[in-house]
């Protein structure tokens, strides 16, 4: 068996020092995921049936979209159109792409977490003498984050993996370096490897950070 333990590993470093561009990629594309995501949820429940067909579509086909299409539409396919994008470089093209594609998933996880959230709660903050504002701010969005979390926190793991698509765009990030470095030597199984090892240990350590936060927002609702 021709598999070299130790060029693996010592991939590992030179791999990881791209990490802070996967990261980037990742976080800002969620920021960007959330704040869609948010407004497609309200629209979906909004009883303008406009506002809610809007949201429908969008929400349709961006989650029809293979996200490599997408990608190339957004980076490619947009200065045509728009000649403001020329300017536009690989990693935002990435990050708008990553956001908008997964904010029509999370736009239906929101949906959901305020559906879950029992109606009476806004009645009483009415009556209490809240505005609709304060209590969304207060009572509500609390309530619905939390019940939100862990499908929120799924699609923040898929992001995280999903930038290795932006190697497509020449943004070099995780994957392209592990590409590169196994077309350098030709170890490409050691190289795959090694890669798949970062990526493990990202998510589980995000995973460890997430399964605290749960925690420390359970702890109100324990009896």
């Amino acid at each position: 068996m021709n598999f070299d333990v130790g060029y693996m590993f010592s991939l590992i470093p030179k791999i990881i020092e791209y990490i802070p561009i996967t990261l980037l990629m990742a976080v800002l594309a969620m920021v960007l995921t959330i704040v869609i995501g948010l407004v497609l949820s309200f629209m979906r429940n909004s009883k303008v049936k406009v506002l809610n067909y809007i949201a429908a579509v969008y929400i349709s086909f961006f989650r029809a979209i293979p996200m490599l299409v997408q990608l190339f539409l957004i980076y490619y396919g947009l200065p045509q159109i728009f000649p403001v994008f020329t300017q536009m470089d690989a990693v935002t093209a990435a990050i708008i792409s990553f956001g908008f594609k997964q904010a029509a998933f999370a736009a239906e996880i929101f949906r959901a977490a305020f559906l879950s959230v029992d109606k009476g709660q806004m009645e009483a903050c009415l009556a209490g003498g809240m505005t609709k504002v304060q209590a969304y701010s207060r009572i509500i969005i609390p309530q619905a984050f939390r019940n939100a979390l862990p499908a929120t926190g799924n699609i923040f793991i898929s992001l995280i993996k999903e930038t290795s698509l932006a190697f497509t765009l020449g943004v070099v990030e995780l994957f392209a370096e592990a590409k590169m470095q196994a077309s350098n030597t030709f170890r490409y199984f050691e190289a795959y490897l090694a890669v798949a090892l970062v990526y493990w240990g990202m998510v589980i350590i995000y995973s460890y950070l997430q399964s605290k936060l749960e925690n420390l927002l359970e702890k109100p609702y324990r009896t």
